[in-house]
């Protein structure tokens, strides 16, 4: 009998959403205290934005440097 209620844990986590790609990032980073990778995922994003923006933001990308 003392399964019960870890089953009714188990099934209630099951049915809980999922958490979004950022969240996961920063518990990954939390827990597994890899805080060295921010800088790393930062920049990343950075340069993401500035592939997406493309021909309409390159003026604003040499204002930058």
């Amino acid at each position: 009998m003392s399964q019960e209620p870890e089953d009714k844990s188990f099934e209630q986590k099951a049915k809980a959403p999922a958490p979004g790609i950022a969240s996961d990032l920063v518990d990954f980073l939390r827990h597994g205290k890899r805080w060295w990778l921010t800088p790393i995922i930062l920049v990343l994003v950075v340069v993401g934005v500035f592939l997406a923006l493309g021909a309409a933001g390159a003026p604003f990308i040499y204002t930058l440097f």
